[in-house]
This record gives structure tokens, sequence and C-alpha cells, in this order.
């Protein structure tokens, strides 16, 4: 017999900037300030990211297209790789991601599909949530952690016990 299962997780939102915590606006300003620097000639949808880790260091990230499509590669997985090869052993506490048209006013995102799967097996190696934010343009929404968002997802031990 099937039965019915729901899935719920709790979030917040902030009215305004100043509603964060200096940590997290620094977050908000490097990912405003890295955002022209986004290489998307062909959809002018330009994303940025910015991490806090656990040693104090921010880690940027733009996403970076490619006319030979799906070459490219996403803001946030730009900024988590660089992060992994600048910092292997550091944790990642708080991820703040935004996007805009090109010379046009903030637009609300959330992280792709294979974004959110390779944040949350960072997540899962360090042992510890992931804080992600969105920058809506006039809010910013807070995700206590990212198998919030993907709370079906691709799971290492799926491959790990066949090896």
């Amino acid at each position: 017999m099937s039965k019915t299962r729901e899935f719920s997780f709790r979030y917040e939102v902030y009215e305004n900037e100043a509603e964060l915590s200096e940590i997290e606006r620094i977050l908000l300003a490097k990912a405003k300030a890295i955002n022209e620097k986004a290489y998307a000639p062909y959809s002018n949808f330009w994303v940025s990211a910015c991490l806090y880790l656990t040693n104090g260091e921010f880690v940027e990230g733009i996403n970076q297209e490619n006319a030979a499509y799906p070459s490219g590669l996403c803001a946030e997985r730009v900024a988590l790789f660089r992060a992994g090869v600048q910092f292997p052993d550091v944790q990642i506490e708080k991820i703040m991601i935004m996007a805009r048209f090109k010379e046009a006013v903030w637009q609300y995102v959330s992280p792709c599909g294979a974004c959110r799967q390779v944040m949350m097996e960072f997540e899962e190696k360090q042992g510890k949530n992931i804080e992600v934010l969105l920058y809506t343009g006039t809010s910013i929404i807070k995700i206590f952690a990212v198998k919030d968002l993907l709370p079906f997802h691709f799971e290492k031990e799926i491959l790990l016990k066949n090896s």
C-alpha cells in the first residue's frame, strides 16, 4: 500500500541587507562586485557566487558560457571548485548567489540541479551544513542547508558500494 509523505524545510527571508550579519553583507558586496565579470555573451544572464569559509577566506565565482554549449560552467561550481583547489581541507559555511540580465535589475535565481548536486557533495564531505543565500534584488532568502534544496539527491554510497 502506498503512503503519502511530505517534504518541507525552514528558511528565512530578509527584507533588506541591513538585516544580514556582517559576514553576509560582505558576501553580498563581493558577489555584486564580481557579477559584471561574468562571461555570458549568449544568454546575457550574469551570475555570481561567493563562498565564506571557516578560515575566514572568501572565494568568488562567475558563470562562464561557451559557444560549444554546454561547455560553460555555473558561478556556483566555479566558486566551489576554486575553493576545493585553494583550500581543500577548509569547510564552507555560506554561499551567496545572485544574478541579473546584462544592464538590468537583479533577478531571483536558485541553483540549477547540477550545482545543487555539487553543493550537496561538498556539504556531505565536510559533514556540516552550508547555508545558501539567494539575492532577489530586494530581499535575501537564507536556506539553512543544501540538503533542503535537494532532498532526493544522488548519493555517493550508490557508487562506492560496488567499488
